[in-house]
């Protein structure tokens, strides 16, 4: 497996955290990959033999691109022989505003959309190895397509703050970070990204504990469940439970064995 990550440039990163680049072989039988929930929106370009979304034991395939949500569990997709994946992490409380699209909690959206355009242009760059000529046509396409103003002021700063904070700081401080009121916060940040603040918070939560069980499989639970304000280890188990279908030890025993990666697509069997 290949995973590439590129910055945005300096006017993008208030709605865009990174472009970024897999590309696996999965031979020739169909093979499972999940992906775990996080605290972002992808879009998500393909290339190759195609990707499928395993809907309730049949396979449904999927255009490029399509829009992966905020998730609240894991989500199985299914692909053979190479796949190479153009993604866009984006903040969500900026990504419809960015893309002129309505709002709204699906995991998994296909998208009619401009920006499918630009697929044939993107697979030739992929087909030669060109990734980095990919993510600047990519980079090219959002700066020109950019809506003004770009960000609302306030979800940028309650963004921030949420962010800085690792999705452990209260509604109220969020709203009090953000210069708002709760209720008006909590109005524009559903408008913009169809979750309120305290799910897109857990979300954010949720990730900083399944890296750090990724980087440290060891790391202490208890200790984790202090530093990131869960109530004690029995909650941060729930909740981490909730959105990656595992124990927080299961997933340490798979992080062990490299079986899975802490970005947003985790290639594992099926």
């Amino acid at each position: 497996m290949q995973h590439l990550e590129f910055d945005p440039p300096e006017t993008l990163r208030d709605t865009i955290k990174c472009f970024w680049y897999d590309q696996k072989d999965f031979g020739e039988q169909p093979a499972g990959f999940e992906v775990i929930p996080d605290g972002y929106v992808e879009l998500i370009f393909h290339f190759g033999s195609g990707c499928s979304l395993s809907d309730q034991g049949d396979w449904r395939p999927l255009p490029s691109p399509f829009l992966i949500g905020l998730l609240n569990q894991p989500v199985l997709f299914y692909a053979k022989n190479r796949l190479e994946i153009l993604g866009v992490r984006c903040f969500p409380w900026t990504v419809f505003d960015l893309l002129g699209l309505p709002s709204g909690n699906d995991g998994v959206r296909r998208v009619e959309h401009p920006i499918a355009r630009l697929q044939p242009a993107l697979e030739a760059c992929i087909n030669a190895g060109q990734i980095g000529d990919a993510v600047a046509r990519l980079n090219q396409y959002f700066l020109n397509a950019r809506p003004q103003p770009a960000v609302d002021r306030l979800l940028f700063k309650a963004g921030v703050a949420m962010s800085e904070a690792n999705g452990t700081m209260p509604v109220s401080e969020v709203a009090a970070a953000a210069h708002a009121t709760v209720r008006t916060l909590e109005r524009k940040f559903r408008q913009s990204s169809g979750h309120t603040v305290k799910e897109v918070s857990g979300l954010m939560r949720f990730e900083q504990v399944r890296n750090r069980l990724w980087l440290d499989p060891a790391a202490n639970l208890a200790g984790l469940a202090h530093e990131l304000g869960y109530t004690d280890q029995s909650h941060l188990s729930r909740e981490f439970k909730r959105y990656s279908g595992t124990t927080p030890a299961a997933f340490a025993r798979k992080a062990r064995k490299q079986e899975v990666r802490a970005g947003l697509v985790a290639f594992v069997p099926a």
